[in-house]
């Protein structure tokens, strides 16, 4: 071997032991975190991550450390908890501790820990308190939040008629119908479907959604580090974000001209009298910076999740016509024809109720749940969690979870039935999350669902345009979040 070799060879032996001591230091430095795979300087476990495919990445890991694990993103420790009994542990065992947040970095120029939704601590504490105080006192006197919801299902359904039974696709007809039950809390009225700013808005909303699960946004959020000084599509769901934002910041000014302190007309009417009321308090979070935000958060997240899960539960329906016969014979059972249905017939209807839960696991809506953060150090099944570290609490993996679910990747309403046929509760059911951090609009949304697919199969039969076995139920994206396929149905009346 000749000299430049061998000073090549010591060259690559010394550079090893250094990427190998800095890792190491790396690690020690992060607490007695649980183990995972060895990160390298700068780029973390970018060898095992694939960024198409963050989901399916981690369940690999899993599968080679066990449902707790470390993982590093860059040089972010990320601890990722599996199955059901590690996140319960987490998230309501140790519900304070868990309770922090991390804002992913696609979204973080847009909230940086602010409104409902990103923010922790005494901000957070605040402006969820007083979010849950405004949704179950909506209506200030006027019309409850079911009234909105059936009178809204009206509306849907007189866009169903005028398809006349010809293909569409559904995606922004159940958006608009969705959307439009937050906006009257929010804004205060419903909205036309054919009103162009409408229009627009869901677009953006329905491309946000998109453009965060794509493969480029989870490479974005993991590698956000080195990649924050490049241009490129991260900065994309900004720009669509910031058009949001400006239209409810235009909202707010015109509530702010006609606003009378006694007489509130929707959330951001409350919001701006609550800012009034606590003018000169320095430590108050009520600021148009968090109105404008946390209208934002509910206005997202009271449109596309609930619109999602209708979307691809009339694709599951379609695809299992004897699953949507059955809700048909008991629909007619229990609410006939000659009334519209309500929220108290939920009771007598467990088998719609068992569809709309298994719909909702089925569709795993956000796979990897939104980052939690421990808000102190933290111990762990016996590892120290160190306060701020990222918190990756894994809905996919409780929703599957073969230890809760007798037929986890199945679409089998039998999931919520026990041997007599009566509605069965599995603690392992958590589309909202849970402990603390639990979707504030969790109640909304199931009313939601109730009433739009029981108004909606009272009246129609949901026919597909192939044999029921072809429909593939492959999403779009899987990433932040699973984004049903686009696809087109025939609505047809009973």
């Amino acid at each position: 071997m000749d000299l430049a070799s061998i000073v090549t060879l010591l060259l690559v032996i010394c550079l090893t032991w250094l990427l190998i001591s800095a890792a190491v230091r790396s690690i020690s430095n992060h607490g007695k975190l649980p183990p995972g795979p060895m990160p390298l300087p700068v780029i973390g476990n970018f060898l095992q991550i694939k960024s198409s495919e963050t989901l399916k990445s981690l369940l690999r890991l899993r599968d080679k450390y066990g449902p707790v694990f470390t993982v590093y993103f860059g040089n972010r420790p990320i601890v990722v908890l599996c199955g059901h009994e590690a996140v319960k542990e987490a998230l309501i065992d140790k519900a304070e501790e868990f309770s922090g947040r991390k804002t992913n970095p696609t979204l973080q120029r847009t909230f940086d820990g602010y409104g409902v939704v990103f923010s922790e601590g005494e901000r957070w504490k605040q402006l969820r308190r007083f979010s849950l105080t405004i949704l179950r006192n909506f209506g200030m006197g006027k019309k409850t939040i079911e009234d909105r919801i059936r009178e809204e299902a009206q509306f849907l359904l007189e866009e169903f008629h005028k398809t006349k039974e010809k293909p569409f696709d559904p995606t922004f007809t159940l958006s608009r119908a969705v959307s439009n039950v937050i906006c009257s809390i929010v804004f205060g009225d419903r909205f036309d479907y054919e009103d162009k700013d409408f229009q627009a808005l869901m677009k953006m909303m329905n491309d946000s959604f998109r453009e965060m699960s794509t493969a480029w946004s989870q490479f974005y959020d993991m590698y956000a580090s080195i990649l924050k000084y490049f241009p490129g599509p991260h900065t994309k769901i900004y720009d669509i974000l910031e058009d949001m934002r400006a239209y409810i910041a235009k909202r707010v000014k015109k509530n702010k001209e006609t606003l009378d302190l006694n007489a509130p007309r929707d959330f951001i009417d409350c919001f701006l009298i609550q800012m009034e009321k606590e003018k000169g308090n320095l430590s108050s979070e009520f600021n148009t910076k968090n109105l404008e935000l946390t209208t934002l958060n509910l206005f997202f997240a009271g449109t596309e999740t609930v619109s999602s899960t209708l979307r691809y539960g009339f694709l599951f329906l379609m695809k299992h016509p004897e699953v949507q016969a059955k809700m048909h014979q008991e629909i007619d059972q229990v609410i006939g024809q000659n009334r519209a249905p309500n929220v108290e017939d939920r009771s007598q209807m467990p088998y719609v109720d068992a569809v709309i839960h298994e719909v909702q696991r089925v569709s795993d809506l956000i796979p990897m749940n939104v980052a939690h953060s421990v808000m102190r150090d933290t111990e762990f099944r016996g590892y120290i969690i160190p306060k701020g570290t990222e918190i990756y609490p894994m809905l996919h993996t409780v929703l599957f979870d073969p230890k809760k679910f007798k037929s986890p990747f199945a679409f089998n309403p039998e999931n919520f039935l026990d041997e007599n046929g009566r509605f069965k509760k599995n603690d392992a059911f958590m589309p909202f999350s849970s402990g603390k951090r639990v979707c504030l609009g969790e109640t909304l949304a199931r009313m939601e669902l109730f009433l739009f697919f029981t108004t909606t199969l009272q009246r129609f039969r949901l026919k597909p345009l192939v044999d029921p076995k072809d429909i593939d139920t492959t999403p779009q994206e899987c990433g932040f979040a699973t984004i049903p396929p686009f696809y087109k149905l025939c609505i047809v009346p009973r």
